[in-house]
C-alpha cells in the first residue's frame, strides 16, 4: 500500500487525510517502475502541499489491464443496469456526505472559494452522478421490423470498454463526475488521470470509489504528466475510447495518438474564445452580471469564458462604466475567505501566460480601464482586467487567454455582430442579450458554438448536452447523448422462418 499523508488546512485548524499512490483495484500503490512524484502546488500561498506518486507507462499498462479484468468479470456486460444505478447513487450519498471536506481540498490545491467547490462544483457533481444513475436501466435498442413472417432485427447499445479519462485542472471534481458517471452508466471500466497540477480530489474521491462497493478495477487513477500517462492512454492499443478536456493542442495529439494505435473512440472538450453580444434592447444591468459571470467565474478559467464582449454602439459608453463597477464589486482572494468570489489562479505558469496576455493587449494598443497590474505579495492572483476598444487581430481577441481579461469591442448592426462573434477557430460557447424575441432566435440560430445563451450565460445542466463546433472538440458531454460516447451498437438480424435454397 501507498503512504497517505495528512494535510492541515490552516484556515479552519482540519486535518485530511490524502492518498498519494496510484489508485489501482481498489487499491492505492507504488509505482511498478518510477520513483518520481507530482508537487501540488497551494496556488494562494505557493506553498507545497504534499506530493504524490507520478506514474508511468507501465503503470498505464497495469490500470488497463485491471479495468480490462473488471469489464470481463466484474462489470461491463456483467453486472444489470439496476445494480450500476445502486452503485452511482451511493457513491452520489458518499460524495454529499463528504462535500465540505472535498471542496476544502480542492480549494487547497485549486484555488477555487471553498463556498462555490461545495455549493456549485460538487452540489453539481452530485446531481450528475444521480442523473445518470437513472439512466442506468434505461439503456435500450430498436426492435426493427424487417420481414413479420420470417426475421426481425433489433440492436443493442453496448458497452464500449475500456476507457481512458483525461481530466483538466479548472474543475477537478466536476469534470471527474461528467467523465465518470456516463461511462459506468453504460457499464464501461475506466482509467482516470487527473491533472498533474491538481491531483488530490481524485485520489480522494478514489476512496469513495471502494466504500460505495464497486469491484476492484471498474475504477482506477493514475495520477501522471500529460506527456507521459495521458500520451500512453491516448495510444494504447487496449483502451477502446478516450475522452478528453483541455487544450486545443493537446487535443489533437491524443487523436492522431488514437488514430495511430488502434482507432479508439474519441471524444474531445477544447478550448475556446467565446463572444458575448449586448443589443441595445437588453436589461443592461442584467446583462452586465451575466457578463461578469461569463469571464469572472474559476477567475476567467473556464473554456466557455465569455471573453470576448461585442456592445452595440448606441450603449456602449455606458454599459463599459456598468461592467466596471460590477467587476470592481468582486472579491479576489483566499478560497477560504467567505466573502471570496473568486480565487488565485491555479498556478505559476497559468499565471505567467495571463499576464503575458495583458502585456500584449497594452502593446498592441487596446485601452485597459481595469485591472491588469500584478500584487504585491504571495498568491497567483489575478484581478479582474477590461480591455476596451479592442481591433479583430490582437492577441487578446484571437487566443484563448484563460484568465479573467475581457477584451470589449463595439458594433453597429445585427449582422456585424454576427460576423464578429463568428471570427474565430472556436466554437464552443456563445451569449447574446436582448428583449428582442425575434432577434433572439436569429442570432441564436446564427452563433456557431456547440451552447448559446440567451438572456444567461456559462450555466449548464445535466441533462442538456454540451460541446463544441470548429475546434473546440468532438462529442458531447451531459444529457442523453453522452451516452452515445460510451457505447457501440449492435445489429442483430435474427432469421426465424426463410429457408435458404442451395446452390445458388
Amino acid at each position: 500500500m501507498a503512504q497517505a499523508v495528512t494535510v492541515s488546512v490552516a484556515a479552519t485548524g482540519k486535518k485530511i487525510d490524502v492518498p498519494t499512490g496510484l489508485f489501482i483495484n481498489n487499491e492505492f500503490v507504488p509505482s511498478v517502475d518510477s520513483k518520481e512524484t507530482i508537487q501540488c502546488i497551494n496556488p494562494a500561498t505557493e506553498e507545497v502541499i504534499c506530493s504524490v506518486v507520478a506514474g508511468s507507462e507501465k503503470d498505464i499498462d497495469v490500470a488497463v489491464a485491471a479495468a480490462r479484468k473488471a469489464f470481463k468479470t466484474t462489470w461491463g456486460k456483467n453486472v444489470t443496469g439496476f445494480e450500476r444505478s445502486r452503485l452511482l447513487n451511493k457513491l452520489a450519498d458518499l460524495i454529499e456526505r463528504d462535500a465540505q471536506e472535498l471542496a476544502e481540498l480542492e480549494s487547497l490545491n485549486n484555488g477555487k472559494p471553498v463556498k462555490i467547490a461545495r455549493d456549485f462544483d460538487i452540489g453539481d457533481s452530485v446531481q450528475c452522478l444521480r442523473y445518470y444513475a437513472g439512466w442506468a436501466d434505461k439503456i435500450v435498442g430498436q426492435s426493427i421490423e424487417v420481414d413479420n413472417k420470417t426475421k426481425v432485427a433489433f440492436t443493442r447499445h453496448d458497452p464500449i470498454g475500456v476507457c481512458g479519462q483525461i481530466i483538466p485542472w479548472n474543475y477537478p471534481i466536476n469534470m471527474w463526475s461528467w467523465k465518470v458517471a456516463p461511462a459506468l452508466a453504460c457499464g464501461c471500466t475506466i482509467v482516470m488521470k487527473p491533472s498533474e497540477i491538481t491531483p488530490l480530489t481524485a485520489l480522494k474521491l478514489s476512496e469513495l470509489i471502494v466504500e460505495a462497493g464497486f469491484p476492484p478495477g471498474v475504477v482506477n487513477t493514475v495520477p501522471s504528466l500529460g506527456s507521459v500517462g495521458g500520451a500512453a492512454l491516448a495510444a494504447h492499443k487496449d483502451v477502446d475510447k478516450v475522452a478528453f478536456t483541455g487544450s486545443t493542442v493537446t487535443g489533437r495529439k491524443i487523436m492522431e495518438a488514437a488514430a495511430k494505435s488502434n482507432l479508439k473512440k474519441v471524444s474531445l472538450e477544447l478550448g475556446g474564445k467565446s463572444p458575448h453580444i449586448i443589443f441595445e434592447s437588453a436589461d443592461l444591468d442584467q446583462a452586465a452580471n451575466w457578463v461578469g459571470l461569463g469571464i469572472l467565474y474559476n477567475t476567467g478559467q473556464d473554456c466557455t469564458a465569455g471573453s470576448r464582449l461585442f456592445v452595440q454602439d448606441t450603449i456602449y459608453d455606458k454599459f463599459i462604466q456598468l461592467v466596471v463597477d460590477k467587476f470592481k464589486q468582486l472579491k479576489v482572494t483566499n478560497g477560504f475567505d467567505e466573502d471570496a468570489g473568486a480565487g488565485p489562479v491555479v498556478s505559476k505558469m497559468q499565471y505567467d501566460k495571463i499576464f503575458s496576455y495583458i502585456e500584449s493587449g497594452k502593446q498592441q494598443g487596446a485601452r485597459l480601464v481595469l485591472g491588469g497590474e500584478k500584487r504585491p505579495g504571495k498568491g497567483y492572483f489575478v484581478d479582474p482586467t477590461i480591455f476596451v476598444d479592442v481591433k479583430p487581430d490582437m492577441q487578446i481577441v484571437r487566443d484563448e487567454i484563460f484568465g479573467p481579461v475581457l477584451a470589449v469591442a463595439k458594433f453597429s448592426t445585427e449582422e456585424e455582430a454576427i460576423e464578429l462573434a463568428n471570427d474565430t477557430t472556436y466554437g464552443l460557447g456563445a451569449g447574446l442579450h436582448s428583449n428582442d424575441a425575434g432577434q433572439c432566435m436569429r442570432v441564436s440560430q446564427a452563433l456557431e458554438a456547440g451552447t448559446v445563451w440567451v438572456n444567461q450565460y456559462n450555466l449548464l445542466n445535466n441533462n442538456v448536452p454540451f460541446g463544441g463546433k470548429k475546434q473546440s472538440g468532438i462529442g458531447r458531454e451531459l444529457g442523453s447523448y453522452a451516452l452515445e460516447e460510451y457505447t457501440s451498437v449492435k445489429a442483430v438480424h435474427w432469421n426465424y422462418g426463410e429457408k435458404l435454397d442451395w446452390p445458388l
